[in-house]
């Protein structure tokens, strides 16, 4: 049992709904087998919305809405293998609290892209993904590197690049490991490009993930 299941399996009689959202490009196919028996709705957001919508840079994220519509959780980087993001959540379904804020550990670059870099960024995100969707994969990626160069620590823009073009890399599994080898190769890169160091002296950490 997944992490996210039992915590619903836990919870479901507390008043409390759980819905998640796959951010994918290819749409639905992909991903019912990752859905396939799970006892909550899963819808697919295959043009990143809700990121662009909360400036989300990574996957997975949190968003806790109470009855009236009024958003009393906001993570970027949730994990349901953290016990204080669990307890967040579960201090918001028993009203023990009304609000809780937890820290962003991961989006913490050193050097942020300006307004203007990262709302070029986005338009060219929002450009390439329209491309993708209607088959068109060299000016999809073409948009998505020119996104990267402009906002280097989105790892949304990076792993839709991946992606399109190392589909078998995310289907019928996904591979965590490659995917922090390849983060790790186009760090090393861009770190010679730019100067300044690439990750730390382990290598690269996929955002939002546990080594």
């Amino acid at each position: 049992m997944s992490g996210w299941q039992q915590f619903y399996e836990e919870n479901k009689d507390e008043d409390f709904e759980l819905l998640s959202v796959a951010v994918d490009i290819q749409g639905p196919e992909v991903v019912k087998p990752f859905a396939k028996g799970k006892p909550f709705t899963t819808l697919i957001d295959t043009e990143s919305k809700l990121a662009n919508l909360f400036g989300f840079k990574i996957v997975p994220n949190g968003i806790f809405i109470d009855k009236d519509g009024t958003i009393r959780l906001l993570k970027q980087g949730f994990q349901v293998s953290k016990e204080e993001h669990v307890e967040a959540v579960k201090k918001l379904i028993h009203k023990e609290a009304e609000k809780v804020e937890l820290e962003d550990q991961y989006f913490n670059p050193s050097t942020a892209p300006s307004d203007l870099e990262q709302q070029l960024a986005q338009t060219k995100y929002k450009l390439g993904m329209e491309y993708a969707k209607n088959g068109n994969k060299d000016a999809a990626l073409k948009e998505l590197d020119e996104a990267l160069l402009l906002d280097t620590d989105n790892f949304l823009i990076r792993k839709q690049r991946w992606y399109i073009r190392h589909p078998e890399k995310f289907s019928p599994t996904i591979d965590i490991e490659w995917q922090q080898q390849q983060l790790t190769q186009e760090k090393a890169r861009e770190a010679k490009l730019k100067g300044g160091l690439a990750c730390g002296p382990e290598g690269c950490e996929i955002p939002g993930t546990s080594k």
